[in-house]
């Protein structure tokens, strides 16, 4: 399967299993190294500011995190869920947002998987980051848990 067709596939997924994600306008930009990029237009977005609403970039910032689980058990019957997470909000977005969640280390996301396959449950803890003109605006670290 190509990235293109791993991408359309994953953006089909998130509209149709998270009805949000297409009012926001979610779309997959890129898999890449073990990476999810998420964008977002402002125009959906957007506060009484025009800049991107903090909801929208918390939203995407969790979407990502779920995303790359979600394409790194490639076990579509795992239920992901959030437990908790923290955002900081460094700098306003105003522009389009674009969500970046790069794979934890190597032996971190065997570790998870290893449980998932062994207990059915694993938790695993993530970090995003929405970043604007090589500047980084958000930043988003959250638990996750992938059970059966």
């Amino acid at each position: 399967m190509t990235d293109e067709t791993i991408r359309r596939e994953t953006t089909k997924f998130l509209h149709e299993q998270i009805p949000i994600t297409k009012a926001m306008g979610v779309e997959v930009e890129s898999i890449a190294g073990g990476s999810l990029v998420l964008t977002a237009p402002l125009a959906a977005n957007h506060n009484h500011l025009g800049t991107a609403f903090g909801g929208s970039l918390g939203a995407i910032a969790t979407l990502a995190g779920y995303g790359l689980l979600w394409l790194q058990l490639g076990d579509r019957s795992a239920h992901i869920v959030i437990k908790s997470s923290s955002l900081r909000y460094l700098h306003p977005v105003r522009g389009g947002i674009r969500a970046v969640c790069k794979a934890p280390d190597g032996e971190l996301l065997a570790e998870f998987k290893a449980a998932f396959a062994k207990k059915d449950k694993a938790r695993i803890r993530l970090v995003v980051t929405i970043e604007e003109d090589d500047r980084v605006c958000v930043e988003f670290e959250g638990e996750y848990v992938a059970m059966r």
